[in-house]
């Protein structure tokens, strides 16, 4: 793999769009500007103070930003107030339409020239910001991670990214105070490149979490003790680092969220709309979000998406 491949370097080009946007600050420290600041949205924006950036902050409950500014995070009463006269803006939201409503109520305070960072996931929705951060002069970077609460925690988030060779040097740095890693898959934004490698890795995520869910189940329908189960896998070809984090939930039945049960039955929707979209059929990853969907009017919407585990059972 190439540096640039692997995110490491960018170009030296300088367009006068990169010149628009490094002109607003330093180039190693721009003013960056996070909107929402939920379960990976605060750790992105304080650890991106740790390492040395001005960074501001929204979020739509405000409750959930205020401590940030013990991390020196300037916390903002509205996304306009957030964005204005910042470099670099960077969206952690829930989905797409959530997504295009903040940006578009932060538009009064945006610059031509600044640019969007991407973070959400938003499946096929992409096209539709690539389009309003088009029209805005804005310089758009698809960038939705891979990674949920502990890895956004650590900064250890995958970043995918497709961006313009010539901003790669103004965000290749955000990305390593968040990420362990970054994979650039493509020159233009609004290509959706990134965004739709995130979806396939979302259905292996589904696949993954259920596998084990069902799993469990079957061995407490059958009177399996379930530690055997485990037992067997650990250490062999079928044991990963994510088997072991979502059955130790299922049996200690800690279903704190790293990511919840909601957000995953909204990510199995965008995957099952993008293959509808292809002509390619998911069976399982559909029968994936229907277990989603029942686990949450079980009541287990805000738990982790471990707690699929109760889609199994009827009581």
């Amino acid at each position: 793999m190439t540096a640039a491949a692997n995110g490491k370097t960018g170009t030296s080009d300088t367009t006068p769009t990169t010149r628009r946007h490094l002109s607003m600050s330093t180039p190693e420290a721009p003013v960056v500007a996070v909107l929402g600041t939920g379960t990976i949205g605060f750790p992105v924006a304080r650890n991106l103070a740790a390492k040395g950036f001005s960074v501001r902050a929204w979020n739509r409950t405000a409750s959930k930003a205020q401590e940030l500014t013990e991390h020196g995070v300037v916390v903002a009463d509205s996304p306009a107030e957030a964005v204005r006269g910042t470099d670099v803006v960077v969206t952690v939201l829930k989905d797409g339409p959530v997504v295009s409503d903040t940006i578009k109520a932060a538009e009064p305070g945006l610059r031509e020239g600044v640019v969007w960072v991407q973070l959400s996931t938003v499946g096929e929705d992409v096209g539709s910001l690539a389009a309003f951060a088009a029209d805005r002069g804005l310089v758009f970077v698809d960038a939705p991670v891979q990674g949920t609460r502990q890895p956004a925690e650590n900064g250890q988030l995958v970043v995918m990214a497709a961006g313009p060779q010539d901003v790669r040097p103004t965000v290749q740095p955000l990305f390593d105070a968040i990420g362990k890693r970054t994979l650039w898959v493509g020159d233009d934004g609004a290509s959706g490149a990134a965004s739709r490698l995130k979806l396939v890795l979302n259905t292996w995520v589904i696949a993954l979490t259920h596998g084990v869910g069902e799993s469990l189940a079957l061995a407490k329908g059958l009177g399996v003790d379930p530690a055997h189960f485990v037992d067997v896998v650990t250490g062999g070809p079928m044991d990963n680092g994510y088997f072991q984090l979502k059955s130790a939930a299922v049996l200690n039945e800690d279903f704190t969220p790293s990511f919840t049960v909601d957000n995953a039955e909204k990510d199995a929707r965008l995957v099952l709309d993008a293959a509808e979209r292809a002509g390619v059929r998911m069976d399982s990853t559909a029968a994936g979000h229907a277990r989603f969907a029942r686990a949450s009017a079980q009541g287990h919407g805000g738990q982790d998406m471990a707690a699929g585990y109760f889609a199994s059972f009827t009581d």
